[in-house]
């Protein structure tokens, strides 16, 4: 199995690996093999996920009002006349709070539609904008360290390009030193970014449960609804835990990667 997966990588990377420590080589092969099944698995839950908002945005809701309407009521009704309600088709921001442009973001799909799906992305919106009033311990430490969570990773393969430049064209070395160095940083972005994401789903799943108790106390949701609401949050919190497993095994891919450059540079 181990010569399988050596010769697999050598083929994919171009280069030999045959320097490169077993044990390294087996754990590549194995991590390569999660993320491929934790990414059918997760593209098998996007589908569900794309069925079931579709089926609840196409019902209309009880309250007969609108995505914009029920975050507008929901924000009024805490205080937050301040906080806009914008609609949005970007695929970063889609459905969203921003804390730094006081903004709730509700993609156009639902921003005008009276459905249940629209209640649902607009009531728990609108309670990440409460939570950030007052002042969450959660929320705020989210708010603060949201550069990194959303950039951070973004910054990885440049750092690797600033790496190869200054070690192959400035210093003309082939000791890859800053290349590793540059990755190494890279690394950490990516590590920050994932420490942060559990503080988001945090924070997240908070906001749902703020959300049905708002909707219940101002008898704005049927007992139909609530259950449909929480299935259709259930399964995005599934996504969103699915996302940072793969992300936290390409993250162990890459630390495996740079061990298998030292290794096969130094021997």
């Amino acid at each position: 199995m181990i010569d399988k997966f050596r010769d697999l990588l050598a083929s994919s990377y171009g280069v030999s690996l045959s320097n490169v420590s077993d044990i390294v080589i087996l754990l590549m092969g194995i991590v390569l093999l999660l993320i491929l099944i934790v990414s059918i698995f997760a593209l098998g839950v996007q589908i569900y996920l794309a069925i079931k908002y579709h089926k609840y945005n196409k019902k209309k809701n009880s309250l007969d009002m609108t995505g914009c309407d029920v975050a507008r009521k929901i924000l009024d009704d805490n205080g937050l006349e301040k906080i806009k309600v914008k609609s949005s088709g970007s695929i970063l921001f889609g459905n969203s709070y921003s804390h730094f442009f006081k903004k709730v973001r509700l993609r156009r799909l639902t921003w005008k539609k009276a459905s249940v799906a629209s209640l649902a992305m607009a009531a728990q919106k609108s309670s990440l904008a409460i939570l950030d009033k007052e002042n969450d311990p959660d929320m705020k430490t989210r708010i603060k360290l949201t550069p990194f969570i959303y950039f951070g990773p973004l910054l990885f393969i440049p750092l690797i390009i600033v790496g190869i430049i200054i070690d192959f064209l400035i210093l003309k070395s082939d000791s890859m030193t800053f290349t590793i160095a540059c990755t190494v940083i890279g690394l950490l972005f990516y590590l920050i970014a994932f420490v942060m994401s559990l503080k988001i789903l945090k924070t997240e799943i908070k906001a749902q449960n703020k959300a049905y108790e708002i909707l219940k106390d101002n008898d704005m949701v049927t007992d139909e609804e609530l259950v449909m609401l929480k299935q259709l949050f259930k399964l995005y919190n599934i996504e969103y835990v699915n996302n940072m497993i793969i992300s936290l095994l390409e993250l162990i891919y890459r630390i495996l990667e740079i061990i298998a450059t030292i290794q096969q540079n130094n021997n």
